[in-house]
């Protein structure tokens, strides 16, 4: 190695084509262009792969294994001159040789190019290829590289040299070109004879392997080694994604000789870089080697077909556009590289339906799929829409080497407004009857060619004459695109008996520029004014007169008549009254004169604010007649016909004059000047009146009335007082003041005593008192009766059933003879068969057990009423017992039985009489001493022998 190169200028000498067979081992590990479609690599399809010259001297054996020294590092390219040596003529797509630039702190980007662009390119892993097929020449043999820098703009240069190799006929017969191999990178040794540390920023170069490859398998592609393998006894392995880390199996390294291989093919477009790590250690698994990384590259092969992201696409383009405007855009995608032709995509238009009116409307950039027009003729009311093939291929569009794929493009042809609107008629006609709005009068009908309702389409109309008071309006239906003329003001036969209109219809929008048609239609509407029957009307409406009130009957107030609109009719109006409140006037049906009924009272209830109200009707003799209202507004003057009154009219006041008074004043209905100022004044008789009470007027409206005397005995006095208004001629009226003399405290306030003396309940206020207090008692009463009657049936209930005299609830003792039997509480009596049952016929007398249920046929009970008053409940038990007494099916069925007597008069009979197969004698009853003490009296008794 030379002194002072690089670790990285070593390897990029080593795999130089100056120094190393490129061709070959760039097959074998994959070092091959990745721009090339449809071009078989090297070392995997023919052709055969190119052949470089051998290594200058001095020679390197192939087998030298990869040794990276430290030394001085230098950006640039390791070598001045790159060549190769070619077995063929340049195709394109072929990868040619591999330029390595070298940057010493490894953060440098660099960019290539080639000084003969159309012929060669560099990609970005130091690549050359052919940009397309040619025989290589002389003139070709030489050309240059170029690396920029990205950030500095930095430039360094190559040079490449290419040259035919000649055929060789043992070529063929020559052995298999060895395997290249890695070598663990050693730490060089320092002056002083120690070992210098390591760098981290080894470099080892990528692997490329292309996708797809065939095999066979597994395919053999490095051999990792360390010098340490001379001394030691080493194991290889290799760890990362594609070896042990899914997708694991991948790749695998033979843990002796170190051989790398690739085990199946690779797919670029899913892993396009694997990442391993190759380790060496010893047989006892102590670590030998710092681990190195081993980059391989999936070069891609054109195994894709460009895929559009939408089978169909739509787009519009308005009618009439000029060559050249934007239609759409379509896009596909191709899942190769897009960094080599492999994914680079070209588009073309294969078909155009229809193909009018040119068969080429629309072209393509092949590079952007954008979609425009080339001609001219766009026409939506001819053709509305077009439909296009789109092809995408790869390899910039190769015919030979690409792969294609095809959408569909739908082109629509929008619609602009190149059609004004027409009116189907120059003329149109209708009619109206007078007074009525919102009337269609007329349809009017247009065409137009554009696309229905669409601004181009939906038409726009006005009235441009005829119509100067602005009665007509024109509406547009949104459906069928027609004008609507509507009456929108009342219209009076009698002034206008005929309208011709003048109307315009346009489009929503302007016409599009360059048309030659006029922008708008013109045409005439004649409408015809009917006659129809009209309401009459009073004039004026309301009516106002001024009449004084007190008018009496027959006066004649005013004539208030109506007019009918009608003239050309020649109608007769006759007159009602509607409302008139007090029934105060006559209207003439015929003359419409209103006259009074009745004397007008201007203090009416009927009257607000000095106005009476009334409604008359008029109505003709039309067909249909027709009526209308008007109203009589009478306002009433006053005059002076209503005295006043005294106000208040009751009053109290104290026994002596001091310390206070009355005030009085007056209540007149009238108003100014028939109303106050007031006169007050007492009569002269009776002569006490004068004597006991005097009268001071305050001022035109009040007065005070007062004691006349020191002293007044409490009582209730009414004192008149006559009280003259103001009118013309004035009216006096006598009012009586009830006034209430009291006896009053230091404050002139009545005493309490006086009050509550004077106080007093009337006679309702105390026949209701009484009234509820008899209520009351009857009550009560009621009550305590009810209480009486309940515990009078509960003793019943008592007696009637009793619990403890129920003998079929108790649990009776049977081990007991005599009178131990708890029935024995019951009159025995009532339960013996009765003397009027007679005896069975088939048993002897004294047989036939009292406690079993007779075979008589039952009786029939006579039926009951009911019992007269709950009260009477012993006559209801007597009842029932008697019946049961009468019923030999009635339970209970037993008997007291007395055991301690025998012979007649036992109801059980004889128990010597009992019939029996054998006599007691013939029993043997000494089985009674087996049943214990307390049988013995009973063993004894039978069985004791002749005792």
């Amino acid at each position: 190695m030379t002194p002072g190169a690089s670790p990285a200028d070593c390897a990029a000498r080593y795999l130089s084509p100056a120094r190393s067979p490129l061709a070959g081992s760039a097959a074998r590990r994959g070092w091959g262009g990745r721009r090339g479609k449809g071009w078989p690599l090297p070392g995997a399809f023919s052709p055969p792969p190119p052949v470089l010259p051998p290594p200058p001297p001095p020679p390197a054996p192939r087998s030298a294994p990869l040794r990276l020294h430290a030394a001085t590092c230098k950006t640039g390219f390791p070598e001045d001159v790159y060549s190769a040596v070619l077995s063929q003529d340049v195709h394109e797509g072929q990868p040619l040789l591999n330029v390595k630039f070298s940057s010493c702190d490894g953060k440098r980007r660099v960019q290539y190019e080639s000084s003969e662009p159309a012929d060669f390119k560099v990609d970005e892993d130091g690549v050359v290829y052919a940009v397309r097929s040619f025989p290589l020449s002389s003139e070709r043999a030489r050309f240059l590289v170029y690396a920029h820098d990205r950030e500095t703009q930095e430039k360094w240069q190559v040079a490449v040299s290419l040259s035919l190799q000649p055929a060789s006929p043992g070529a063929a017969a020559q052995g298999p070109q060895e395997i290249e191999e890695i070598v663990f990178p050693r730490p060089p040794a320092r002056s002083d004879g120690r070992l210098q540390r390591q760098k981290r920023d080894w470099v080892i170069p990528p692997i490329n392997l292309p996708e797809n490859s065939r095999g066979p398998f597994p395919q053999e592609l490095v051999r990792i080694r360390s010098d340490r393998d001379k001394n030691l006894s080493l194991r290889y392995s290799v760890t990362g994604p594609g070896a042990d880390q899914p997708p694991t199996g991948i790749f695998i390294i033979n843990p002796i000789s170190g051989q790398l291989s690739v085990t199946k093919p690779l797919d670029r477009e899913q892993i396009a870089r694997f990442h391993l790590r190759a380790h060496a250690v010893d047989i006892n698994g102590n670590q030998v080697e710092n681990p190195i990384d081993i980059v391989i590259n999936v070069i891609d092969m054109n195994d894709n077909r460009p895929e559009f992201l939408h089978q169909v696409w739509n787009g519009t383009v308005p009618e009439g556009s000029k060559p050249g405007t934007y239609v759409m855009t379509v896009t596909a995608i191709d899942a190769d590289d897009p960094n080599t032709q492999n994914g680079m995509l070209r588009y073309r238009i294969l078909s155009q339906a229809p193909s009018t009116p040119s068969p080429n409307m629309f072209t393509i950039n092949n590079e952007t799929g954008d979609i425009i027009t080339v001609a001219a003729g766009l026409d939506r009311e001819k053709v509305h829409q077009y439909t296009l093939i789109i092809q995408a291929t790869d390899t910039e569009g190769s015919p030979t080497y690409g792969l294609s794929n095809t959408a569909t493009a739908v082109i629509t042809v929008t619609d602009v407004n190149d059609n004004p609107p027409e009116f189907t008629a120059m003329s149109f006609y209708g009619e109206v009857p007078e007074n009525r709005v919102d009337v269609i009068v007329a349809n009017l009908t247009v065409t137009d060619k554009d696309q229905p309702h669409t601004p181009s389409w939906n038409a726009v109309y006005r009235i441009s004459g005829g119509d100067p008071t602005g009665r007509f309006a024109i509406q547009t239906d949104p459906n069928s695109n027609d004008g609507l003329v509507t009456v929108v003001k009342p219209i009076d036969f009698e002034t206008n008996r005929m309208f011709v209109l003048t109307v315009a219809a346009e489009n929503q929008v302007p016409l599009a520029k360059g048309i030659q048609h006029p922008p708008q239609s013109t045409a005439t509407v004649s409408v015809t004014v009917i006659d129809v029957n009209e309401n009459p009307y009073f004039v004026p409406n309301p009516k106002i007169i001024r009449q004084e009130e007190g008018l009496h009957a027959g006066t004649m107030l005013t004539t208030f008549t109506a007019q009918d609109p009608d003239r050309y009719m020649q109608q007769s109006i006759r007159y009602t009254k509607l409302s008139d409140p007090a029934n105060w006037l006559r209207i003439d049906p015929v003359n419409g004169q209103i006259t009074t009924i009745a004397v007008l009272d201007r203090e009416s209830p009927h009257v607000k604010n000095n106005i009476y109200n009334a409604t008359f009707l008029a109505s003709d003799n039309g067909i249909p007649p027709m009526s209308g209202t008007g109203t009589l507004q009478i306002y009433l003057l006053d005059i002076n016909d209503n005295a006043p009154q005294v106000l208040p009219q009751e009053a109290e006041t104290c026994e002596t004059p001091a310390p206070n008074a009355i005030n009085i004043t007056a209540l007149d209905y009238d108003i100014d000047p028939n109303a106050g100022p007031f006169a007050f004044d007492l009569p002269l008789s009776p002569v006490n009146i004068k004597r006991n009470w005097t009268i001071t007027r305050l001022n035109g409206d009040f007065a005070q009335l007062n004691l006349k005397i020191k002293f007044l005995e409490a009582g209730i006095y009414d004192v008149p007082i006559i009280i003259t208004d103001s009118g013309n001629p004035p009216k006096s009226n006598s009012s009586v003041l009830r006034v209430k003399v009291c006896q009053c405290d230091s404050n002139g306030d009545c005493t309490d005593v006086d009050r509550i003396v004077g106080a007093g309940l009337g006679t309702g206020a105390i026949v209701a008192i009484l009234l509820c207090i008899i209520i009351l008692l009857i009550l009560v009463l009621m009550f305590v009766v009810w209480m009486k009657r309940r515990d009078k049936e509960r003793q019943a209930k008592q007696l009637l059933i009793d619990p403890e005299d129920d003998v079929r609830d108790n649990i009776l003792k049977y081990d007991e003879e005599g009178g131990g039997e708890e029935d024995q509480d019951y009159d025995l009596s009532q339960l013996q068969q009765p003397d009027t049952v007679e005896p069975d016929a088939t048993k002897p007398v004294g047989i036939r057990r009292l406690d079993e249920r007779p075979i008589h046929a039952e009786p029939q009970y006579p039926v009951r009423s009911a019992a007269p008053h709950p009260g009477d409940i012993g006559d209801f038990i007597n009842e029932g017992l008697k019946a049961a007494d009468n019923d030999p099916t009635a339970p209970p069925y037993d008997s007291l039985l007395v055991f301690d007597y025998e012979g007649s008069g036992s109801t059980a009979g004889s128990l010597s009489s009992l019939n029996s197969s054998s006599s007691g004698g013939e029993q043997d009853y000494d089985y009674l001493n087996d049943w214990g003490p307390r049988f013995k009296k009973l063993a004894d008794m039978y069985g004791g022998g002749d005792d």
